[in-house]
């Protein structure tokens, strides 16, 4: 049977345009349209849906106020929503993932894009993975909290996850380590509840990938900076890998780590999409295997498709890292953790929420050894 899909945006030409690519898609059997945030919150109350499309930029009750009613009322839903490739707007993108939203899309600057078969399709590819998300429950990303509007702890604070302790952490010691992350659909508000509850003193550093386009990369960093006692930027061209430090792949770059001079260091290359996405975690496993790394973690984050998958299968062939992937009822999209287990990479399955704990035990932290 197919998906029901509610569409939520003051433009007319754009609801039309919306409506007619999801009824051009044979898995979505209806389309109910909101001219307005209001009129899109009467609708949800009055009927049931597979996943709603929701603009972000309306006049009166905008995309964000209708998240927070939503949150308010206690009603969870499966929505896509429209962003902007402005600065601003990748942050409202972000505010309207740490609000509930699954996912998100370049909002079409014209008609005649709705049209390009490449974007219908990648829309409504998308917006049946929404749809067919697990709604999870707003308790398991309290984490994100937990220093929220508060000053950074310092480089001593060990621990900042609730109930969890770094006390007895193994690391190898003396050794070179490095935590490489991967992460796709629900990847944002997860990676919210697991890199704030790293310690300061994280005996490695932190490399991630998730797939975002360009210009969205940068917002997450300096969000997650902002949350975090470790130090995040956006990965660029030639930047040192340093312990303490986590780093993102920027949007629209594959990252890979090189080793030169006396360290490793970000290389970023313009390769075409692989698994479909740039950046893709492919490339940054692989290219852990010519690093002088005595310890390498790779964690694979909710998120659909297969990326990460073949990256590490490549990178076993020449070390052993030690692999986590996130369990089945966290992930908002069951797909990249699946892959990798199905081919029987997983050294380790945790929640989401002992994701932070089970990193930290790999690894360690500094002032355990020193």
């Amino acid at each position: 049977m197919g998906k029901k899909i509610l569409v939520i945006d003051d433009s007319a030409l754009m609801r039309r345009a919306t409506c007619d690519m999801i009824k051009s898609d044979n898995r979505f059997e209806s389309v109910d349209l909101a001219a307005s945030g209001e009129e899109g919150l009467e609708r949800m109350r009055e009927n049931d849906y597979d996943a709603i499309v929701l603009d972000v930029i309306m006049p009166g009750v905008n995309g964000l106020d209708v998240l927070r009613a939503l949150q308010k009322e206690k009603k969870r839903q499966r929505i896509l929503v429209y962003s902007t490739e402005t600065k601003e707007g990748a942050k409202v993108t972000l505010e309207a993932l740490e609000l509930g939203a699954v996912d998100f899309m370049h909002k079409p600057d014209s008609l005649v894009d709705t049209q390009s078969g490449k974007f219908a399709t990648e829309f409504c590819d998308r917006l049946f993975t929404v749809s067919n998300s697990l709604i999870l429950p707003p308790e398991l990303f309290k984490l994100a909290a937990v220093i929220k509007g508060k000053a950074k702890p310092s480089a001593s604070s060990k621990g900042t996850f609730p109930g969890k302790t770094t006390e007895g952490a193994s690391a190898k010691r003396g050794g070179k380590q490095i935590v490489a992350i991967a992460s796709s659909t629900g990847g944002p508000k997860a990676l919210q509840a697991v890199i704030p509850s790293l310690p300061a003193d994280l005996a490695a550093a932190v490399v991630i990938v998730q797939h975002m386009p360009a210009g969205f990369t940068a917002s997450l960093a300096e969000r997650l900076d902002q949350l975090s006692p470790l130090k995040v930027v956006e990965a660029a061209e030639d930047m040192e890998i340093r312990d303490g430090t986590v780093y993102i792949a920027p949007g629209g770059r594959h990252l890979h780590i090189v080793k030169k001079r006396d360290g490793c260091f970000v290389h970023l290359t313009d390769e075409g999409h692989r698994e479909g996405v740039k950046p893709c975690a492919n490339y940054m496993y692989e290219s852990l295997a010519e690093c002088d790394y005595d310890n390498v973690v790779c964690v694979v984050m909710t998120g659909m498709g297969a990326d990460g998958t073949e990256g590490i299968t490549n990178l076993k062939k020449k070390k052993k890292p030690f692999v986590i992937t996130q369990e089945r009822s966290t992930c908002a999209v069951y797909g990249m953790p699946r892959a990798a287990e199905t081919k029987g990479l997983s050294d380790e399955v945790e929640p989401l929420e002992n994701l932070a704990s089970a990193i930290t035990k790999q690894v360690g932290v500094k002032n355990l050894w020193m």
